[in-house]
């Protein structure tokens, strides 16, 4: 039975990957998750106690804490979903992006080393260290192009800046030190359990309680969505069939406005859970300040993971944005807790060990 160590597993993406995994493969998994504003167990409670899952609460940065998780579990594979992730908390507050995406994935990648170099031949060809990036280190598209994995990067976000070091330290490790590292570069996921500061949750819940939806710039920014399960679809594609050294963009096929985005999340809340003036949620929408740096255009194109892996998005836009909606309004006590804070005293109750 592999054992998978995943980083950064009570994320939004993490826990998605992990509840799949549980589903659709017989293997262990070791979930390393420092815990920051967005971890959330309560994302996990339904495999909390499943035998072949634990969580482990420690910071990627402690390579002691990482050496001996690996020796102790005897880890197949490490995927690698831990980092942060707003872009305008990096903007308000850069420094902690630079210590968790880069310094965290140096000191990851450091134990990986040590470990991989110990394993037996058998071991070492199973081994994989997969590392999960996103679209936004390769900067701005204009109104025609894509992303390929070749497209030069231009990060133009300190979040981005720091995606974008990981990768080239990820990429340096296969190159120089042969170690079996594979990159993924997604665009913008959605689906259930993101957290609430994110566009699509936050529109939801702010329609649901009347506030104003606010829009940056003139709302025209463009990016390509990811339905979070077609996403892990991806990444178990990659671990099963991808080759060391490489990289793959996984993207959507979905390309929308901020804008677009907001008048359909409108339109199928006034369907779902109408207002009680009857009036349409697309009457809270404000248009406010752009941020700095903010990228028009995002675009994949996801060709080399489709013909090497045979990888397709399953979802349409439509599909999955209906059923992203119908989970949120099914689980606003889980947005509840998020919002009051109550979510981070949950966590003492939970499952957790020390090393």
């Amino acid at each position: 039975m592999r054992t998978i160590l995943v980083t950064g597993g009570a994320g939004f993406i993490g826990s998605n990957f992990i509840r799949f995994m549980q589903q659709n493969k017989k293997l262990k998994i070791i979930n390393l998750d420092k815990l920051t504003y967005a971890g959330n167990l309560a994302s996990l409670k339904s495999i909390n106690n499943c035998p072949d899952y634990r969580f482990v609460q420690r910071d990627i940065c402690d390579q002691t804490i990482v050496n001996d998780l690996l020796e102790e579990y005897s880890i197949d594979q490490i995927v690698h979903f831990a980092a942060e992730s707003h872009v305008d908390r990096s903007i308000d507050g850069p420094a902690e992006f630079i210590k968790t995406n880069i310094n965290g994935t140096f000191s990851l990648l450091g134990a990986a080393r040590k470990y991989w170099r110990e394993l037996s031949d058998e071991k070492k060809d199973q081994f994989r260290f997969l590392h999960i990036s996103t679209d936004e280190v390769y900067g701005s598209l204009g109104e025609t192009g894509y992303f390929t994995e070749e497209t030069p990067y231009a990060p133009n976000s300190p979040y981005s800046a720091s995606k974008a070091s990981s990768d080239h330290l990820v990429r340096a490790y296969y190159h120089t030190y042969r170690l079996p590292t594979i990159i993924t570069n997604c665009s913008n996921n959605y689906g259930p359990y993101q957290f609430p500061e994110k566009l699509i949750p936050l529109m939801i819940l702010n329609a649901l309680e009347g506030k104003s939806l606010p829009v940056y710039g003139t709302g025209l920014n463009v990016r390509d969505w990811l339905y979070v399960e077609d996403h892990c679809r991806a990444l178990l594609a990659v671990l099963e069939k991808g080759r060391p050294g490489e990289k793959y963009n996984i993207g959507g096929h979905n390309e929308k406005t901020n804008i677009d985005i907001i008048h359909t999340l409108c339109d199928i809340l006034d369907q779902k859970k109408p207002r009680v003036d009857g009036k349409s949620y697309r009457e809270q929408i404000t248009f406010v300040k752009d941020r700095p740096g903010h990228d028009m255009r995002y675009a994949i194109d996801a060709s080399k993971i489709k013909g090497d892996l045979g990888w397709v998005p399953q979802e349409t836009f439509a599909t999955g944005i209906v059923k992203t909606v119908d989970w949120y309004l099914n689980n606003l006590d889980w947005c509840q807790r998020i919002t009051d804070g109550s979510y981070r005293r949950e966590r003492l109750g939970l499952k957790s060990r020390d090393v």
